[in-house]
């Protein structure tokens, strides 16, 4: 088991925690993580493992903390 902190931005916050830990099985990726908080792959628009922007399929290692964001509209 692998324990990585989750970061949630904008929209993504809506019913969740803004920072939470999870704990996942070893061989973990960035969708299955998504998958486990509810999220919609095609939602993030930037994930970002330890402040690097990284595919859906990377692999997370014990203690990675993985930032998701949504598209930002403004102007």
């Amino acid at each position: 088991m692998i324990k990585i902190k989750v970061r949630l931005f904008a929209h993504f916050r809506q019913g969740r925690e803004r920072e939470q830990i999870l704990e996942m099985e070893d061989g973990t990726d960035v969708a299955a993580v998504l998958n486990r908080l509810g999220i919609d792959e095609q939602e993030v628009k930037i994930a970002l493992i330890n402040g690097v922007n990284g595919p859906l399929d990377k692999k997370l290692e014990d203690d990675d903390v993985l930032s998701l964001f949504p598209p930002v509209g403004g102007g």
